[in-house]
């Protein structure tokens, strides 16, 4: 499956969806920047694409128009890149704990802006802590 995310999801979430979701992108990343919902639609649709979107609109455009494309609606409040992540991995391939584990804690690290030995350093702390291990049933 490959996702098209809305202007509403961040872009910077495209580089750790490429390992599970191959060829997803994100409105803006396609130049697509204001474009309307019908031409993001028309454009999904062309390209196979499964539109990933905060709001209502494409989900009432899916019972207008029938599918393809499908559509993700993500029913949560703003939240940090990680935790939408997070979601996404987990609802759309739930084998994958491990991994969204990984990828959360590469998140986190990346937003510090740290240098690569400081980074490493920080992964191996996240990926050690017993709370967050506990946490997430490792």
């Amino acid at each position: 499956m490959k996702m098209l995310l809305d202007e509403n999801l961040s872009r910077r979430l495209v580089p750790f969806l490429q390992h599970d979701f191959p060829e997803s992108n994100q409105v803006v990343l396609l130049g697509m920047k204001g474009a309307t919902d019908k031409e993001v639609w028309q454009r999904a649709k062309a390209e196979g694409y499964v539109i990933v979107t905060r709001d209502a609109d494409f989900q009432e455009l899916s019972l207008v128009w029938g599918q393809p494309p499908k559509v993700i609606r993500l029913k949560t409040a703003n939240q940090t890149r990680a935790a939408t992540l997070k979601l996404l991995i987990l609802k759309a391939a739930p084998n994958k704990k491990k991994v969204v584990t990984d990828k959360v804690s590469e998140i986190a690290a990346s937003s510090l802006n740290l240098d690569e030995a400081a980074k490493s350093k920080l992964l191996g702390r996240l990926r050690a802590d017993p709370v967050l291990n506990k946490e997430l049933g490792r």
